[in-house]
């Protein structure tokens, strides 16, 4: 069977839009993943503001999360 040039042409738009779509799918699981670890450790750090050590840590984490940090 011999293939048209617009039917060539569609197959590898197509192709390209499956690659995009896969690729946004990876970011979005990733972002969904570091956004997950980010509230665990904001969390982590919450619990641990009362006590003397964790209390070094936790202002860093708040003033990253309140965007005080590197404007």
């Amino acid at each position: 069977m011999s293939w048209s040039q617009e039917e060539l042409v569609a197959a590898a738009y197509a192709v390209v839009f499956v690659f995009v779509l896969v690729y946004v799918a990876i970011m979005a699981a990733k972002l969904a993943r570091l956004q997950r670890e980010t509230a665990e450790l904001v969390e982590l750090a919450r619990t641990r503001r009362g006590s003397d050590r964790a209390a070094d840590y936790a202002a860093p984490v708040s003033a990253v999360r309140e965007g005080e940090v590197g404007a």
